[in-house]
This record gives structure tokens, sequence and C-alpha cells, in this order.
């Protein structure tokens, strides 16, 4: 009876502690948002703090989007900031960008990256090379945005990763958001730029929800371009990932966690310019790196992580050879199977970090 009482006892312990915790991890003020309805309150906030501010695309007005990012937008704006175009790209692309040289800032929509390979004279050649080509006289203060990445069931020509295409181009600001912070805070600050962004979301993030404190919340609150966040603090190895990867490298250091694995976890935010300093600072912590990324292998965003750590001071820190954890270098299959096997998966990021930690 005694030890029936201790029981007792101790599971209601356990159980305050767990509600302490959750009461401190929980802000009264904070709300669950999703990735979808962050990027739609930043945009709506932008286009009413600035009248300069418009919004076009397919079938974003009387649609209200393809995956309804735009919901609400064109009742509220009306035609002429909120702008269904045809299925033309390169036109409407193009339309963008010379209102953008002329003093507007668009938010151009591509219902998907992949569509916009029909616009990508305009995305480098007009809009990344003006400013320079112009010596810093003009400007385009243009957003390019759009669904990124692998999506599912809808193989090679609407499943690939455009992060490494763009941040390949000088002149051109590339940002791919995880969470809804990120999305929104992002987004508000490439709309205020005044350099050309290419603005990566994920087909696959949109419906996910994450916790918004009333400060992520509020219309200032900004996420600036160009700076990392570690999402997880560890000591035995770095992960570096961007977009839906980071969701992957979070679950794989709990696993890792609990057989005495500790990994920081490092959400890029930005790929161009980026923040090589806190990958760099963490590598001189932890000694290892391994990074993630749903885009083929040669000449990834891992490839570039890598150089730039061989190249930098982190290097003399390094106990093993930086790994990578990327998509298979193939076209994406259509087959369910296959594509899981194209991906990068949680399993495959715990194997990569053991074979780089030799355990």
């Amino acid at each position: 009876m005694a030890s029936m009482r201790c029981f007792l006892r101790s599971g209601k312990n356990a159980v305050s502690v767990v509600l302490r915790r959750e009461i401190h991890r929980t802000s009264p003020a904070s709300l669950q948002v999703t990735v979808r309805d962050a990027l739609n309150q930043a945009m709506d906030e932008e286009l009413e703090r600035d009248d300069k501010v418009y919004l076009l695309g397919e079938e974003v007005a009387q649609y209200d989007g393809a995956y309804k990012v735009s919901r609400g937008l064109w009742k509220k704006y009306g035609d002429k900031r909120i702008i269904d175009t045809p299925i033309t790209e390169m036109g409407f692309t193009g339309i963008a960008v010379g209102s953008a040289m002329a003093g507007l800032r668009p938010i151009c929509e591509f219902m998907t990256f992949n569509f916009s390979m029909q616009a990508i004279d305009q995305v480098i050649n007009s809009a990344a090379k003006t400013n320079y080509m112009s010596a810093g006289l003009q400007s385009v203060p243009i957003v390019f945005r759009g669904p990124n990445g692998s999506s599912a069931g809808v193989a090679a020509q609407h499943s690939q990763c455009f992060a490494a295409w763009y941040a390949h181009c000088p002149g051109l600001k590339v940002v791919s958001p995880w969470n809804a912070e990120d999305a929104k805070g992002l987004l508000k600050s490439a709309i205020r730029d005044d350099n050309p962004v290419v603005f990566l979301e994920n087909e696959l993030m949109y419906g996910v929800a994450f916790e918004m404190s009333e400060e992520q919340l509020s219309k200032d609150y900004l996420v600036p371009i160009g700076k990392a966040k570690v999402e997880r603090q560890g000591t035995h190895i770095s992960l570096v990932a961007h977009s839906r990867m980071v969701s992957h490298c979070l679950d794989a250091a709990a696993v890792l966690a609990k057989e005495g694995i500790e990994c920081e976890v490092i959400n890029l935010r930005t790929i161009r310019p980026l923040d090589i300093e806190t990958i760099e600072a963490s590598v001189m912590k932890t000694n290892h790196l391994v990074t993630v990324e749903g885009g083929w292998p040669q000449f990834g965003v891992g490839a570039e992580i890598c150089a730039s750590i061989m190249e930098g001071p982190a290097f003399n820190y390094l106990d093993a050879p930086a790994a990578r954890v990327t998509g298979v270098d193939i076209p994406m299959p259509y087959a369910k199977i296959l594509e899981d096997n194209s991906v990068p998966q949680i399993k495959d990021i715990i194997f990569t970090v053991k074979k780089t930690l030799n355990v």
C-alpha cells in the first residue's frame, strides 16, 4: 500500500512538473498559426501599410490563390492591387519587374517555382542585374514567391528545389522560411527590401501550424534577411538545413538525444546572403557538421556550406569530414515508394550523424 501511495505521489508530481513546463513554455498570448495564414497576414499588413505594394499571379485574386495563401485579399483590396494574370509567366513577370523599376513594390506569385523557369530571363537578366548595370541608380524592389521543393505525387516536372539555382546568381536575395514566424517575418522584410528577393515557400508546410507569440504576431515584427537561427542547442554535431528539412533535423535530433547525442540544429532562413558566421560558430563548438537539403547534391546549398567551412577558420575545428544529406541525383519519380526514397528522411539524417560521429 505504501508503495502504491509512493507511486501515486510520484505520478502526481510528474504531472505537475509537465504542467508547469507547459505553462512556462506557452505564453498565454501565443497562438497556433499555419504557415499559410502567416504568409497571408504578412501580405495583408504590407498591402495595408504601403499603397505601392500589389500582388499578381495566376488565380491569386478571385480564386484566393491555388494554395489559398492570398485568401480574402482580393475582396479587401480589389482588382487594382490583387491581379489575376493569364498563364504566361514570362509576360506577367516582365510586367512585375517593369513596375518595380517604375517605383511600385510587386509581389509576383508563381503557382509553383517550377513554372518560374518560363520567366527566368526576367528574374535573372532583368531583375537581378539591373541595379549593378545602372551603377546603383535603378533599384528593383520585387518579391518572387511561391511553393518550392519536392511536393507529393506530382513527379519530376513539379518537384524540385530551386534554392541553389537562384542563390547562384549575384543581385538576388534568396529566402527559404521554415515555420510561421519565418514566413511572416521574412516575407515582410522581403517586401520592404529594395532588392529583388526570391521567396521559396514549401507546399507541404502550408498547413502546418506553429506557435507564434504576441510579439511575432505584431505588425512591426520583422525577421532580418541574411541571419540564420539556432533552433536547438547541442554540443556533439551541427545540423544545418532550410525549409521543411529543419523539421526533419529537429525530429532526428530528438531521437538521437535519447542515445546521448546532442545535435545543434540551425535553420538557415536565408540562402543568399548565407549566414556562414552562425554556422562557423556552431562548428567550432560541436566539431562536426552535417548539412541537410531536399535538393540535388551536385553544386547544392550543402556543397556551398561545406566549401565555405573548408575555406574558413572553422575547418581546423572539424574532427571529421563534413557530410551532406540531400535528395537523390535523379528527376523525381511518381511512384510513392520511389518518391520517398528520393528525398531525405529522418532515418537518413540519423544514419549520417552516427557515421560522422563514428558511433
